[in-house]
């Protein structure tokens, strides 16, 4: 009965995730206070309350905590929230898809469905297994059972096919026409099994006697509509950041080998490694499981660690062993030539109560002056009294921002928040350290302007430009080494000749790129013959072709139904994420949340 209980409040969590996709759609605008009702963005018009936004935020943080085992920072948050944001919105669209197609979704269909096609839920669930495979007799029997109706599984089982059928309908017309003939399978096919070998020289640039170029306005200007996307720049904050670091003292790391001896002295007298580890160990992954790493060959921890753990015998108790994540006692378990069945007990060197509570008390301080100030100058105040000096850093929004080497959690989303210059943030903490920071300036992101990006593709173009210009020497190369031999005409210019290995069509290859007219060449000159010159990556490319390999008919003709199951499911993808892209790209979406939530967070409690 419980173990049935389980499998059904997994089918009721679907039917949550589902529900907060289906909402009102009413508001206030302008400078109202946010309520309940407040809108955060709309698409094609149709509202997002922020209500939704927010239950499909807390659902995706409260499943992200459940995973991790702790809490959230900002900036993961940052990342649920964009995410959640993008799923409704999709949802919407599919929605309003639905309804311009004329999809709809029967209660024959969804029974239909259950039936014959559970959900992966139900398919990876224990509780539905036999002997390790999914059993469908047992779960046609949960189907039936009266409990499944009386606890919900029904309707969220009905809410999860009333979702995934329509979806599945449509995906299924705008992925219709996708057909892989045999003539395309062989073409991809020898693309990555035809293999050539060449000898090759590079003319660069920096050999040119003349390097002018001419790049016109024009060009500029075509270049740039046709690449508005690459020059779209994220937004860019100057904070300063006050530092109160959790230092390890010598105190605290004598402290850490006193305790692993003693752990170490308990389990030579008799306790349980397993029992040790789980009660003990930091390392709250492998404690979990008694302390055990699995098998596994070398090469798989620090050399330290390693060292000492293929020094023990079967069953022996390693001395502590240090390494940069702390004090270890390490027990061989099994072995099999270098495969070792481990488990270790871990002691990270920190703080002691001792140290962390003078730590605590110093960041408490630096709150109470410092922290969520709209004044500028407290921060300064703050950092005098306490001793500290404010680091100036630069933050691009959506990166993590990182400090002396160290990731500094929630700052990054902190800082394109809504919060306006001069305001500090709340204190944030990390294993290493506590954490303020004050917005000094912030410059939102977007399409930069051509004024802003037209130096740097004139440069672009004119690199092109001049490694064009190297095309009349690659011709006279070309010219002189089928009258002689590709490495005296090299020697005769100075250049050097380089080999490379065997190469597929869709391999990179140093010299000659991936995916350049110089990886092309390879697989039209003949054999033996000298080709080019053929562009690359920086510079024009001469090759002689030394050796070729053709793909086997017979080997295609083996895997030939396979490699078109995996390129039929890769094209209908591939149509269905242009659809959806597309889809989005034409939709009008007006997005609110910075400003809303801007005002959410000066908006004064009633």
């Amino acid at each position: 009965m419980r173990s049935a209980a389980k499998y059904i409040w997994i089918f009721i969590i679907v039917a949550f995730v589902g529900s907060f996709l289906l909402y009102e759609t009413s508001g206030l605008a302008g400078r109202a206070p946010v309520t309940t009702t407040t809108s955060i963005a709309t698409v094609n018009g149709e509202e997002i309350l922020l209500t939704t936004w927010q239950n499909a935020v807390n659902s995706l943080e409260q499943q992200q905590q459940q995973q991790s085992g702790r809490g959230v920072t900002l900036d993961e948050r940052q990342q649920l929230e964009d995410r959640a944001f993008d799923e409704i919105v999709t949802e919407i669209l599919l929605q309003q898809e639905y309804k311009r197609r004329g999809i709809t979704v029967t209660d024959e269909e969804v029974v239909q469905a259950a039936r014959v096609s559970p959900p992966p839920q139900a398919t990876s669930s224990p509780d539905l297994q036999t002997d390790g495979k999914f059993d469908m007799q047992k779960y046609l029997r949960l189907l039936s059972s009266p409990m499944a109706r009386q606890s919900g599984m029904l309707a969220g089982l009905e809410a999860f096919y009333r979702n995934e059928i329509p979806k599945q309908k449509l995906f299924d017309q705008v992925a219709s026409g996708a057909y892989v003939s045999d003539e395309r399978l062989w073409q991809v096919y020898r693309d990555r099994h035809d293999s050539a070998a060449v000898s090759f020289v590079v003319l660069r640039t920096d050999a040119l006697t003349d390097t002018s170029v001419t790049v016109t306005d024009a060009e500029i200007s075509q270049f740039y509509d046709r690449n508005k996307k690459r020059y779209e720049r994220p937004g860019r904050a100057i904070v300063s950041l006050l530092t109160v670091p959790r230092t390890v003292t010598a105190a605290d790391s004598a402290a850490a080998h006193t305790r692993i001896d003693q752990i170490r002295a308990e389990i030579v007298g008799g306790a349980k490694f397993e029992d040790v580890a789980k009660r003990e160990s930091t390392d709250s992954l492998s404690g979990a499981q008694g302390g055990a790493l699995g098998k596994g060959g070398r090469n798989r921890f620090t050399p330290k660690f390693e060292e000492a753990a293929y020094a023990l015998k079967v069953g022996e108790l390693s001395q502590p062993v240090l390494t940069p994540f702390g004090w270890h006692i390490i027990r061989v378990d099994d072995r099999k030539g270098d495969t070792l069945d481990l488990r270790h007990i871990l002691v990270t060197v920190g703080q002691t109560d001792s140290s962390a509570t003078r730590t605590d008390r110093r960041a408490d301080s630096l709150a109470n002056l410092g922290a969520s100030q709209e004044d500028a100058k407290k921060f300064d105040d703050a950092a005098k009294a306490l001793g500290l000096t404010a680091a100036q850093m630069v933050v691009v929004e959506k990166e993590p921002l990182s400090f002396a080497g160290r990731y500094v959690p929630s700052v990054s989303a902190w800082s394109f928040s809504g919060v306006r210059p001069g305001e500090s943030s709340d204190l944030f903490d990390s294993p290493e350290a506590y954490y303020i920071a004050r917005l000094d300036s912030l410059t939102k992101g977007g399409p930069q302007s051509l004024a802003e990006v037209k130096d740097d593709i004139r440069r672009r173009l004119a690199r092109d430009k001049r490694i064009e210009k190297l095309r009349p020497d690659g011709e006279a190369l070309v010219a002189a080494a089928r009258s002689g031999t590709l490495e005296a005409a090299a020697a005769a210019k100075g250049l050097t000749v380089e080999k490379s290995a065997g190469f597929s069509r869709v391999d990179a290859v140093p010299g000659l790129g991936q995916f350049t007219q110089a990886i092309g060449g390879a697989f039209m000159v003949p054999v033996g013959q000298v080709g080019g010159p053929f562009r690359a990556q920086d510079g024009m490319v001469v090759l002689r072709i030394d050796s070729r390999n053709d793909a086997k008919r017979d080997a295609f003709e083996a895997e030939k139904a396979s490699q078109r199951g995996q390129l039929l499911q890769s094209l209908r993808q591939q149509r269905i994420d242009e659809y959806l892209s597309n889809l989005r790209e034409n939709t009008k979406i007006d997005d609110r949340r910075t400003e809303v939530l801007s005002q959410l967070r000066r908006q004064a409690p009633t």
